[in-house]
């Protein structure tokens, strides 16, 4: 009997120890790549002066400028949005038991960026003008996030209200999802109908994802609600594997199925509704890490949450990264690499989930 119980906790411990090596390799890569990020661009940096830079000792006037005020804030708002979006995308996946789910299948993305641009243009939340940060300033983003979160709670409580009928299947859902994302797509371009040419041309930059518009005010709310967001979570992660098993087996577990779905795509839609007000839409993350992930470490939401923050985070500063240098001196948004290579991606895990 001794023999069997110390089987099994070696059994777990190993379990537990391959999650927990993944999670601490993941973090250490994220590290590397956030030091190159910061030292590639228009300007070369040396890495060493970057590290100086950063932990604060004398260096060139030139490189403290481009490390703090140009290079730091675009790497941070990478990590928080790549973290927050993966995250969404995997309770999504969860709560809903959809392996479709991300805010950008499900229409919650273009929701969002239906509200913000509807704040932005109806009422004057932001100002069209060309700057270092991109072609639109936003006077007011907590409007400008208020209208996305609004929007994006429509679109979820649809999706909520869809996956409650009964029958509903995962097919269902993803061409409500479908729906949605046109249904607010045309609201966006009926906007755009309607705008001036300088209005037009910036609201097209804008609804591109782009990382390096975030100023470090932006960058500071969107890291207050992640890391929120992302607390709540981990704390529910027992919760969502309950639900992952059957909402008759979370139920008997003593589980609020219902509460914690709802609540769980309307903290996830609140994550997504500030990426996208304040940085575009970036597609694709949020579907991509969880199931890459998954295929990883497994379906355990205790480590397949904080594993999803990692590898959002790291995809998408390496998609910057490369947008950044591949047309240099241009910049190429994020968004449409990450599409570029979120879908080829994502066929091919399709396509291994099928041959198997």
């Amino acid at each position: 009997m001794h023999l069997m119980h110390g089987t099994k906790n070696e059994a777990y411990s190993r379990y537990v120890g391959r999650k927990a090596v993944f999670l601490m390799l993941a973090g250490v890569l994220l590290v590397l790549i956030s030091l190159v990020s910061i030292s590639k661009g228009a300007a070369n940096l040396p890495l060493q002066e970057v590290a100086k830079a950063l932990l604060g000792y004398d260096v060139a006037k030139r490189y403290e400028l481009i490390v703090w005020n140009i290079r730091l804030p675009q790497v941070l708002a990478a990590i928080v949005a790549g973290a927050g979006l993966s995250l969404s995308g995997a309770v999504m996946q969860s709560v809903l038991r959809n392996p479709l789910g991300s805010p950008f299948t499900l229409g919650i993305s273009h929701a969002a960026a239906f509200g913000a641009a509807f704040a932005v243009m109806i009422l004057g939340s932001g100002t069209m003008a060309s700057s270092q940060v991109g072609a639109i300033t936003l006077s007011n983003p907590y409007l400008t996030t208020g209208m996305a979160f609004i929007f994006s709670m429509a679109a979820s409580g649809l999706i909520v209200g869809i996956s409650r009928m009964r029958g509903a299947t995962p097919e269902v859902m993803v061409l409500c999802g479908v729906a949605l994302g046109a249904l607010f797509t045309a609201g966006t371009m009926f906007l755009q109908f309607f705008a001036d040419d300088v209005q037009l041309a910036a609201m097209v930059f804008w609804t591109f994802g782009d990382v390096g518009r975030a100023s470090w005010s932006e960058l500071g709310v969107l890291s207050f609600i992640t890391l929120s967001a992302s607390a709540y979570f981990l704390i529910n992660s027992w919760n969502y594997n309950a639900v992952d098993a059957g909402d008759e087996t979370a139920r008997g577990l003593g589980v609020r199925v219902q509460r914690v779905r709802i609540w769980g795509m309307l903290v996830s839609s609140l994550v997504t509704s500030v990426a996208v007000a304040f940085l575009g839409i970036i597609g694709f993350v949020g579907l991509v890490c969880p199931h890459m992930v998954r295929r990883m470490i497994g379906g355990d939401n205790r480590f397949l949450l904080p594993a999803s923050m990692l590898l959002g985070a790291i995809l998408l500063l390496a998609s910057d990264t490369v947008a950044r240098l591949l047309l240099a001196p241009h910049l190429l948004p994020v968004s449409i690499l990450t599409a570029f290579m979120g879908a080829p991606v994502f066929l091919a895990l399709i396509i291994r989930g099928y041959a198997k």
